[in-house]
């Protein structure tokens, strides 16, 4: 890819299903961005988040609203982690072929939470996920 060959540091981080739901979903992506940074294998001067909101970092951050719109290596960056995702949710398609995470990439698709109604949560659904949640909760 592209973007591999010509960045000076890249890494992608995540959380688990389990941190997301003991955190929240906010917390958790602060987590995977510090993470993310510490991977990096160098200190940045500073960290260009998109959004509106920063980690606690060991360099400056700065949030920037729309960034992958307005920046080129958020773009980069945020094809980075959507390609590392997608990447994540095939290789659970093959652990658990019956949710076709290969087609919706664990988004709520109607398709996702008609198999999700049929099968019931896997070990990877969040339980903190309002679909999954109430399917627990009538269980």
């Amino acid at each position: 890819m592209k973007i591999h060959a010509q960045a000076r540091a890249f890494a992608v981080a995540c959380a688990t299903v389990e941190e997301i739901d003991r955190l929240n979903i906010l917390q958790a992506t602060m987590l995977a961005m510090q993470r993310a940074v510490e991977g990096l294998g160098m200190l940045p001067d500073e960290a260009w988040i998109d959004g509106n909101r920063c980690p606690e970092l060991r360099c400056r951050a700065r949030a920037i609203v729309r960034g992958d719109r307005l920046h080129a290596v958020i773009s980069a960056a945020s094809i980075l982690a959507k390609t590392a995702r997608d990447a994540e949710m095939r290789r659970m398609h093959e652990r658990f072929p019956q949710y076709c995470f290969d087609r919706h990439k664990g988004y709520p698709t109607p398709g996702h939470l008609v198999l999700l109604e049929r099968y019931g949560p896997s070990e990877i659904h969040r339980r903190s996920f309002a679909p999954v949640r109430r399917i627990l909760l009538r269980a």
